[in-house]
C-alpha cells in the first residue's frame, strides 16, 4: 500500500467522484482508477461503488475511512515532530481563509504561545476546498472556514457570526457605485447581498477574498464588503467610511476538525477559538 493510494482514496471519498478527485490532485483520472485499483486489491476489498452521481463508499470503504485518516495523520506528524527542535513536545497545525489571519488568528496564536511555550504552531492560508481535503487527510489540525462541507468523522462547530460591512472611499456613497467590488463571500453572503441590492447590475470588479478588495479600493477608490473587525482600524483612523443606510450582512464562522485526533493540543487550541470567538459576538464585552 502506497501513500498516493491512500491519499486518491481520500479525495475520491471526499469529493464523491472519481473525476473531481483527479482534478484536485492534478493527475488524470486513469491514474485515480488505477491507485484506487491497487488499493482494493491490496485490502482485497471493494472501497466504491460508481454510478451516476459519482462514487459512493462501499461498506468496506466506510471501515477504512478511518484507518485511512489515521494514517496519513500520523506520517504527517512524524514528518513534523521529527525535525521539532527539543525544546517543543508538541505541535498543531492550523490553515484558515486569509480573513481570520488579520487580527483573530494571530491573537489566538499569542495566546497559545503564552499557555504552552512547548508548543509548536504552523500557519496556511487556504481555501474551503483545499482546507476541508486536508482536514479530511488529517494533514490540518484545524481548519477556518465560512462554508464548510460535511464530512465523515469531521466536527464543524459554529465559533460566531461575522458582521460584513460596506467599506467605503467615500463617506456620502449610496447604493452601491460603479468602482464597487463585489467580494465573494460564498452563498450565504450571496443570498443576503441579492436581497439587498435586488436591482444591482453584474459588478464590473470581482474579488475572491477581502484582502485584495481592500487593495482595489484603495488604490482606485470605490467600495467593498468585509468584517465589521478588519474595518475597525481603517474607520478609526479615517482612512474609509462605512456610507449611511447601507446594511449589515451576517457571515458565519466556523472550524472545522477530527474530534479523534490524538494531539494532546486540540483541545487547549479549540478552547481559545471559543474563547475568542465568544468575544465576537454581539452583546459581548
Amino acid at each position: 500500500m502506497e501513500t498516493e493510494q491512500v491519499r486518491t482514496f481520500l479525495a475520491v471519498a471526499t469529493h464523491g467522484s472519481f473525476v473531481e478527485a483527479a482534478a484536485r490532485l492534478h493527475v488524470t483520472q486513469s491514474t485515480v482508477s488505477s491507485r484506487i485499483q491497487g488499493l482494493e486489491q491490496y485490502l482485497r476489498v471493494r472501497l466504491f461503488v460508481r454510478n451516476r452521481a459519482g462514487a459512493a463508499l462501499t461498506a468496506g470503504g466506510r471501515r477504512f475511512l478511518r484507518h485511512a485518516k489515521a494514517l496519513i495523520l500520523t506520517l504527517e506528524q512524524a514528518r513534523h515532530d521529527v525535525g521539532l527542535p527539543g525544546r517543543y513536545s508538541a505541535s498543531i497545525h492550523v490553515g484558515a481563509r486569509i480573513a481570520f489571519w488579520e487580527g483573530f488568528l494571530p491573537a489566538w496564536v499569542g495566546h497559545m504561545r503564552r499557555m504552552a511555550p512547548e508548543l509548536s504552531i504552523r500557519s496556511e492560508i487556504g481555501f474551503e476546498e483545499d482546507l476541508m481535503r486536508r482536514a479530511v487527510e488529517g494533514t490540518l489540525d484545524l481548519a477556518l472556514m465560512y462554508t464548510p462541507q460535511h464530512s465523515p468523522g469531521l466536527n464543524v462547530e459554529h465559533l460566531f457570526d461575522e458582521t460584513l460591512v460596506l467599506l467605503s472611499t467615500n463617506p456620502r456613497q449610496k447604493g452601491l457605485d460603479e468602482n464597487y467590488v463585489h467580494v465573494d463571500w460564498g452563498p450565504a453572503f450571496f443570498a443576503q447581498h441579492s436581497a439587498n441590492y435586488p436591482d444591482a447590475d453584474g459588478p464590473a470588479l470581482t474579488a475572491n477574498i477581502g484582502w485584495l478588495g481592500l487593495q482595489i479600493i484603495l488604490e482606485n477608490g470605490g467600495s467593498c464588503f468585509v468584517p465589521e473587525r478588519m474595518a475597525a482600524p481603517r474607520i478609526a483612523n479615517g482612512e474609509l467610511f462605512i456610507p449611511p443606510e447601507s446594511p449589515s450582512l451576517r457571515l458565519p464562522a466556523y472550524v472545522v476538525y477530527a474530534p479523534g485526533s490524538e494531539s494532546p493540543m486540540l483541545q487547549p487550541a479549540l478552547e481559545g477559538l471559543r474563547e475568542l470567538g465568544h468575544g465576537l459576538r454581539p452583546g459581548v464585552e
